[in-house]
């Protein structure tokens, strides 16, 4: 997803945590364009958790035959992008040639490393009827070494993310690994990402990594005695081997990983290097990019 109509930050409301949450943020709804999103990564008081800079919460969104998904296409360069859909479809459409639409429970990883285009929209059999979506896109910081690797393209199905039920809670281990199950997702540091669907009542424990936020997608959950409510945004330490209980029927997503050194984010552009992100604006500017294929007529012009 692009930053096309909004700033890299959204402003967010912190609150005063206790001894177990370390902090908690509450991103703001922003619409981009017919549907909302809510940005916990990057925000004014939190730069990153693990390796991920970018956390996007998108929908749900409902649309009806004049109006849906359509963003044009844009660039990445140093990041991996990681798209997961509660609901709907997403036509993703890239640089290397790539045409792959994505369905619920499906996880795309489109690595930009020096760079690659991409835009994300609907096939037209989708847009002829009312429809739903609702998603996760997350960016993953390439290692230093491997900022300018060649971009490369990773589809998984669903049947392919490991699917654990541990008392009542339905797990699925998106990247990484956790209670003894391995996702065939690439990474690239010490990488978590987990989602959890906990009935009212039940708790998911949260497994240890050096650094962990989770989020609440849906419904209300508890940490110890302080209570994370439905899209708040809650850094853990990463040592912890807390729980979390379920004040009503809750989906939540944990990432986490490998502490990173420090990027910087402008539009679209994440580096350890300023100069990059200036090299690649230049780029972008003078269209030096490769186009996408079957989508060329369209593109985000540079912001500013």
């Amino acid at each position: 997803m692009s930053n096309e109509t909004q700033t890299t930050e959204l402003p967010c409301e912190q609150l005063p945590c206790g001894e177990t949450i370390s902090q908690l943020i509450f991103p703001k709804d922003k619409d981009i364009g017919g549907f909302m999103v809510r940005r916990a990564l990057p925000s004014a008081h939190l730069k990153k958790v693990g390796p991920w800079v970018f956390f996007d919460h998108m929908g749900p969104a409902q649309f009806d035959t004049e109006h849906g998904l359509n963003v044009r296409p844009h660039p990445h360069i140093g990041i991996a992008t990681v798209t997961y859909l509660f609901e709907g479809e997403i036509l993703h459409r890239d640089s290397l040639g790539t045409e792959q639409a994505i369905q619920p429970g499906d996880i795309n990883l489109m690595v930009a490393g020096r760079g690659i285009v991409h835009s994300e929209r609907e096939r037209p059999e989708r847009a002829r009827q009312p429809r739903t979506v609702h998603a996760l896109q997350l960016w993953l910081a390439l290692p230093e070494a491997m900022e300018d690797i060649e971009p490369a393209f990773y589809h998984y199905p669903k049947t392919t993310i490991p699917l654990l039920n541990r008392d009542g809670v339905t797990i699925r281990v998106m990247m990484g690994e956790a209670f003894g199950m391995q996702s065939p997702v690439k990474c690239f540091y010490d990488t978590l990402y987990l989602e959890a669907d906990i009935p009212a009542g039940h708790t998911f424990p949260l497994p240890v990594t050096e650094e962990k936020a989770l989020y609440v997608v849906q419904g209300d959950v508890t940490l110890g005695n302080e209570a994370i409510p439905e899209h708040g945004f809650a850094v853990l330490p990463g040592a912890s081997q807390c729980s979390v209980q379920a004040a009503t029927n809750a989906r939540v997503a944990l990432v986490g990983g490998a502490a990173i050194s420090r990027r910087f984010i402008e539009w679209n552009f994440v580096s350890s290097q300023k100069e990059k992100i200036e090299q690649a604006k230049q780029d972008w500017q003078a269209r030096r990019y490769p186009v996408v294929p079957g989508d060329e007529e369209e593109f985000i012009p540079l912001p500013g």
